[in-house]
C-alpha cells in the first residue's frame, strides 16, 4: 500500500504504527521523524516567508473571509506517486489543505484511493485516529499496540496529578499566538487539566479564539504556556520578548505575579497527533517537577521571566 499524508500530524500518526516504508509523499510541513525528509512533497503555502505575526495573521484572515485557499496540492506529483491511501483534514483551514480541496481532487487521481479526514479535537480523538489509519493500512494489531502505549502514558501523568491537592495546582493559560492573542482551544485545556494546572484560558473542544489584554489580566493565570502554532522556540523568541514588554503582561505580572514558559509550539502543541502525548509531558514537568519526572529525549519548557 502507498500511502500519502497531507499534514505533519498525519506523517507522524503513519510513522508511529511502524509504515514509515509505506509513505510516498508528505506535505511541505512535514518534518519529524526525520525520516520523512526528503520525500516528495505535495503541498505548498501561499503564506510568504519573513512575515511578522501580526502580518500573519491580517493575511490568513483575509484569505479565509474572501473564501481563497492559505495552501495548493501539487497535483501533478500527486497523479505520479498514484497513492493507495491518502491522509488529509478536516479540522482547520489554517494548518493544511482542506478537505475540500483533496475531494475535488480524487477524480483527477489513477485508480480509487482511500481518503480519510482527521479531525481530532482531545486526546480521545488523537487515540481514536490510530485506530482508523491502523484499520486503513490493515495493521490493526500494531494500532491496538500503540494505542496502549500512548493511553498508557497519558493515564500514567492523569493518576500522579491527582495526588497533587487543588491548593498546590496553578492557575495555566495557554496562548498559540501572540500577535494578536489567541488561547489555546481544542486539546489544550484538556492537557493543562491532566497536568496538574487550572484551565483559565481557552474551552475544550472548540478553536482557538483571539483574545484581548484585559480578558488575560481578568484570567490572572499563575502560568502563561507560549506554545505558538507553527512556531519552533527560535522563532518564537521574537514574539516573545515583545510580549513581556507589552503594558499588559505587565499589569498582568503585577496583579498576579505570572510566570511564563515557553515550548516548541510545532512539534509538541500545534499538532493533533502522538506527540501531544509529549506536549503533556512536557508541561506535567513544567508545573510539578517533583511530581512528574520528564522522560529521555524531550525538550524541558523554557522559563522566560
Amino acid at each position: 500500500m502507498k500511502i500519502v499524508t497531507l499534514l505533519p500530524s498525519a506523517t507522524e500518526l503513519v510513522c508511529g504504527l511502524g509504515l514509515r516504508e509505506q509513505l510516498v509523499g508528505v506535505s511541505h510541513e512535514c518534518d519529524y521523524p526525520p525520516s520523512v525528509v526528503g520525500l516528495p512533497i505535495l503541498t505548498s503555502s501561499r503564506i510568504p516567508e519573513g512575515l511578522s505575526s501580526d502580518e500573519i495573521d491580517k493575511l490568513v484572515t483575509d484569505q479565509l473571509k474572501n473564501d481563497q485557499a492559505l495552501y495548493d496540492l501539487i497535483m501533478q506529483t500527486l497523479i505520479d506517486l498514484a497513492p493507495d491511501l491518502i491522509v488529509t483534514q478536516a479540522l482547520c483551514d489554517v494548518c493544511a489543505v482542506s478537505g475540500n480541496d483533496v475531494a475535488k481532487a480524487i477524480g483527477s487521481l489513477p485508480g480509487n484511493p482511500l481518503v480519510i479526514n482527521l479531525e481530532p479535537i482531545c486526546l480521545d480523538d488523537v487515540l481514536e485516529t490510530v485506530t482508523l489509519l491502523a484499520k486503513a493500512a490493515n495493521t490493526e494489531e500494531q494500532g491496538k499496540t500503540y494505542v496502549a502505549e500512548l493511553r498508557g502514558r497519558i493515564d500514567q501523568i492523569d493518576k500522579r496529578s491527582q495526588t497533587i491537592p487543588l491548593s498546590a495546582k496553578p492557575r495555566v493559560a495557554l496562548l498559540d499566538w501572540l500577535d494578536p492573542l489567541f488561547d489555546g482551544g481544542h486539546w489544550s485545556p484538556e492537557i493543562i487539566d491532566l497536568a496538574g494546572g487550572i484551565p483559565v484560558f481557552g474551552d475544550k473542544r472548540e478553536p482557538s479564539q483571539r483574545r484581548d489584554w484585559p480578558e488575560l489580566i481578568d484570567a490572572a493565570p499563575d502560568i502563561i504556556f507560549i506554545a505558538l502554532c507553527g512556531f519552533n522556540v527560535e522563532r518564537s523568541l521574537q514574539d516573545v520578548e515583545s510580549f513581556l514588554m507589552a503594558e499588559g503582561f505587565v499589569e498582568l505580572h503585577r496583579r498576579a505575579g505570572t510566570q511564563v514558559y515557553l515550548v516548541d509550539g510545532n512539534a509538541y502543541f500545534s499538532r493533533p497527533g502522538p506527540r501531544l502525548v509529549d506536549a503533556l509531558e512536557i508541561m506535567a514537568n513544567a508545573l510539578h517537577p517533583d511530581t512528574h519526572p520528564l522522560p529521555a529525549g524531550l525538550d524541558a519548557a523554557f522559563k522566560q521571566n
